[in-house]
């Protein structure tokens, strides 16, 4: 594969509902999408997600890291290339993963297409195999747009939640009720405080509190406090998911001794990109640590289509997957059909995509 060009433009759009939780609130996407073009005219494309409270970054600085290094990039002609690249540039792709995940999935996507290969079999996998399972997660919205929500939810057959915790006891408590009283069958409910609590008596108090019944708790401390979620994980009975507190494969010798407690999210733009998020995969199956394929708010159908390669690989550990909103959340996506779950929260898999690299039809 030869690239002949490569782009990287700012990508918003605007949600059909506004989606809310502790660290932010969002009503349209905030992302980076880079196109590669090759010499026989082929085209990939690749989508990252910059957040500012997970990684640091922004959208203007993942177009700085693209101007800075889209000519080495260039020259990437192969997996090997581009795996390469990314040991030789590990701290710096800590620092820009989103923006990196952009770059190497329209890479991996080009090269599929220049092989007639889905992305899978161009790193090695076995083509998809379904269905995928989504969970369906609620926001931090007012009550009377909760309920809405959860209708909508319940009208599809969903019955594994997140739950966005957003401080306020009484409001909470509130919604962990009116999930709990709508008599979803086999009901899992797991919380994300997104980074809450400074304390592990006031996580756990607030937790004991909101008189549910919960699979686990996901980022209840502030970013890195694993002391503190080891406590309170023994304290609640239940394992903490990391996700800002975990973007690297660098960061599991804090996690490996007592596997039981933690769960690693996993999302693909977090991780920087498609090889460094099987790595963490592979890494925690091996260490019998279960996994969350997770997402960011607002992703397209390209960041969903990139992360079932993660998911369909290791799905043995993985414990849950969100993502797969499409037009469910975007006013509209990249691809047609967009990429998105139906009845029961599942994604079934037919033949299109295993179609050359990712296997998605662009039509924006």
């Amino acid at each position: 594969m030869q690239v002949r060009s490569l782009t990287m433009t700012s990508l918003d759009i605007p949600f059909r509902q506004a989606f809310t939780h502790a660290s932010a609130a969002r009503s349209k996407t905030e992302a980076v999408l880079v196109r590669a073009e090759s010499v026989r005219g082929l085209v990939g494309m690749g989508e990252g997600c910059p957040r500012h409270y997970v990684t640091g970054e922004t959208v203007a600085g993942a177009q700085e890291f693209f101007r800075s290094h889209r000519s080495e990039w260039m020259t990437c002609s192969t997996v090997d290339d581009l795996q390469a690249w990314g040991t030789a540039h590990a701290d710096l792709i800590d620092r820009n993963p989103a923006a990196w995940c952009a770059v190497e999935t329209a890479c991996l996507d080009l090269l599929g297409k220049e092989m007639e290969q889905p992305i899978e079999v161009v790193l090695g996998c076995t083509p998809l195999s379904g269905p995928f399972q989504y969970s369906a997660v609620l926001g931090g919205e007012k009550f009377f747009s909760f309920e809405r929500q959860l209708r909508q939810y319940l009208a599809v057959g969903f019955s594994d939640f997140k739950l966005k915790v957003m401080g306020d006891l009484e409001a909470d408590r509130e919604r962990v009720a009116a999930l709990t009283a709508a008599g979803i069958p086999g009901l899992r409910v797991r919380l994300d405080a997104n980074n809450r609590w400074h304390r592990v008596d006031e996580a756990c108090e607030y937790i004991q509190g909101l008189n549910g019944t919960f699979t686990a708790l996901e980022e209840p401390l502030r970013v890195g406090d694993y002391e503190g979620c080891r406590i309170l994980s023994r304290r609640c009975g239940v394992p903490i998911i990391l996700d800002e507190s975990f973007v690297s494969v660098g960061q599991f010798p804090v996690i490996e001794a007592e596997p039981s407690l933690w769960i690693v999210n996993i999302r693909v733009s977090k991780m920087g990109g498609l090889l460094r998020a099987c790595a963490v995969a592979a890494q925690a199956k091996s260490l019998g640590i279960p996994i969350v394929v997770g997402a960011q708010v607002g992703e397209t159908s390209i960041l969903t289509r990139a992360a079932l390669t993660v998911a369909d690989r290791y799905r043995d550990v993985m414990t849950a997957q969100e993502g797969a909103f499409g037009t469910h959340l975007l006013e509209y996506d990249l691809c047609d059909p967009p990429l998105m779950f139906g009845r029961g929260g599942r994604l079934a898999v037919d033949g299109c995509y295993n179609r050359p690299g990712l296997g998605l039809s662009f039509v924006r």
